[in-house]
């Protein structure tokens, strides 16, 4: 088939490898331009460089306007992956079969931006790939195919982004088949169960020491290097937490409070969650830090004496 890729950073990146490896034919590609901003400058190989290297036709936009529709008429398919603004009805039903957007989550949940980050933040047990078709509601067409990969209690985002990085280009050509034969069947999404998530920036790693300890360390395992950090300050400073776990044993006091080091190790713990005041909430250890200079290392290295508040705030 003919196909049209939208498609920025790796992910685009990786779906573009494969469909110049297959036996389909890539007319053109549309991408972003590049961007600096926090969570689009990493993993972002370049999907322009690629198919101009294999000279295949580049549009370079930030936002696709109707016109853009023409260029596509001759075409049996798009692929989107990653693409970052919205599309026009008239650009992604422009070619003969529409278009295949290609989602690193098990929709309908998590629909939108960032959506490991999210799902790591929340818990999940499991993250995925979805091949979807494009409709009018983002994120909300029928489903072509799913794959899912489970997630362990220390998996961070940066390990889920590579397992699911390697199903991208298999899911498009598995769902590209099925759409050139008429096979598999087309799934409508339950809307009921949907969940749309906004794009992460820096100042969502921000740690709210009300928050309970695991939340807490679900954030720092949603943020793992190279995403911006989870953060907090203290005596004024900056300090990105890499590396944090849970207490066995309830701590009381106010959230936020810089409250014992733990036996034997490394580690601070911290009062957090609701109601600290109570002291029913286990407390949040942090295991290690980084600073703003660069200076990485255990806990205790950072916190030579106790007592004191962690804030949201260079206080």
């Amino acid at each position: 088939m003919r196909v049209a890729l939208f498609g920025f950073q790796t992910w685009g990146f990786r779906v573009l490898e494969h469909l110049l490896g297959s036996k389909h034919e890539v007319v053109l590609v549309v991408t972003h331009p590049r961007s600096d901003h926090a969570y689009e400058s990493i993993w972002s190989d370049s999907v322009e460089e690629l198919a101009r290297s294999k000279g295949v036709t580049v549009i370079v936009k930030d936002r696709p306007e109707a016109e853009l529709a023409g260029a596509l008429a001759d075409t049996d398919v798009m692929v989107a992956c990653n693409w970052r603004t919205w599309i026009p009805p008239e650009v992604f039903t422009a070619p003969r079969l529409g278009t295949l957007n290609v989602h690193d989550s098990l929709l309908p949940k998590y629909a939108g931006f960032a959506p490991l980050n999210w799902a790591i933040l929340n818990g999940e047990t499991e993250v995925g790939v979805t091949a979807h078709l494009m409709d009018e509601r983002l994120d909300r067409g029928d489903i072509v195919l799913q794959w899912s990969v489970p997630v362990g209690p220390r998996d961070t985002t940066t390990d889920m982004f590579h397992a699911t990085l390697e199903m991208m280009g298999p899911i498009t050509l598995e769902a590209l088949d099925h759409l050139e034969h008429g096979t598999g069947q087309r799934t409508p999404q339950d809307l009921v169960r949907a969940t749309f998530f906004h794009k992460r920036s820096v100042e969502d790693s921000l740690i709210d020491w009300t928050w309970p300890a695991l939340d807490i360390v679900n954030l720092v395992r949603a943020q793992s290097d190279p995403y911006p950090n989870a953060y907090t300050f203290a005596d004024g400073r900056r300090l990105r937490v890499l590396q944090a776990s849970v207490t066995f044993e309830c701590c009381g006091g106010t959230a936020g409070r810089v409250f014992a080091r733990t036996r034997g190790g490394d580690g601070v713990i911290i009062v957090c969650g609701p109601d600290s005041h109570r002291g029913t909430n286990p407390g949040l250890i942090i295991d290690r830090v980084r600073d703003d200079d660069g200076r990485e290392g255990p806990a205790r290295d950072f916190f030579p004496k106790l007592g004191g508040y962690l804030r949201r705030r260079p206080e």
